[in-house]
């Protein structure tokens, strides 16, 4: 197989995280997400993934928030068969794929314009792609403002600076009539701690975002309302966790507080 190397910037280097989880999930006995596209992209990547050091944590983690927003996506879309769906900072994400959207939902993946021609490349699909800085305004103007949009915004947060996450929150609900945000929510001490992974280090995040408080968002003044917010540790598929992890997470699980601290998955309407 011709592999492809990769010209990526410390950033960038992060959605290799994110993929090779999912690749490495997918060759679990017991996968969560079973996302073989995953693991046929890091194949066609010319990469030493090891450098990563991606712990089963990592894994387990990223493939269950992935199901589950999928799980968002899928039920919106059966709902608004003419929806439209924006996959913020979409990487190298088969998500697309894996959801299958109905015929009528006009699906985006958006990234920095080098993404995406490397998703171009690697990873032709049906879904249109913008290439964009998220932290500016008016990439998203052109898009039709009238029908049911469902934002994705999946490990977005801690890597926009200062309020640039809320304003582009704010500039998106603003431009469509209704819709969902569905993200993987941060408290403060996630997003702290997250800068310690060896790849996220070497970057050097200094202040990285996070709210504790679900229902901060709605402070935003982006008309958003909390519709649910699921505790990832609580999930029927921690059964599927390799030990101690299991073990770890379903006592996590008894605490509220601490199930926060893991990944949560959170779901607003406007």
């Amino acid at each position: 197989m011709q592999q492809e190397r990769l010209d990526l910037d410390p950033i960038q280097e992060t959605l290799l995280l994110t993929l090779y989880a999912r690749a490495l999930d997918s060759r679990r006995d017991r996968s969560i997400l079973g996302d073989t596209r995953s693991a046929d992209l890091a194949d066609r990547i010319e990469y030493d993934f090891a450098r990563l050091d991606v712990k089963p944590s990592l894994v387990c983690g990223t493939a269950l928030r992935a199901k589950r927003i999928d799980e968002a996506v899928k039920s919106f879309t059966a709902d608004h068969p003419n929806a439209v769906v924006l996959d913020l900072g979409c990487g190298l994400d088969t998500r697309v794929l894996r959801c299958d959207p109905p015929p009528g939902v006009d699906w985006y993946d958006v990234d920095f314009p080098e993404i995406i021609a490397i998703r171009e490349r690697l990873q032709p699909s049906r879904s249109a792609h913008i290439g964009a800085d998220l932290t500016e305004t008016g990439w998203h103007t052109e898009l039709p403002a009238e029908r049911p949009v469902i934002i994705v915004a999946e490990g977005l947060l801690p890597f926009m600076p200062g309020d640039s996450f809320q304003r582009m929150v704010w500039a998106l609900t603003a431009h469509f009539t209704a819709g969902e945000l569905v993200l993987n929510g941060y408290t403060r001490f996630a997003a702290w701690a997250m800068k310690y992974h060896p790849v996220i280090k070497t970057i050097g995040i200094a202040a990285a975002q996070g709210f504790d408080d679900p229902h901060e968002p709605e402070t935003w003044e982006a008309g958003l309302t909390l519709a649910e917010e699921l505790l990832l540790t609580r999930a029927t598929e921690v059964a599927d966790f390799p030990q101690p992890l299991r073990a770890l997470t379903r006592a996590m699980g008894l605490s509220t507080r601490l199930s926060r601290q893991g990944t949560r998955i959170l779901r607003y309407r406007f």
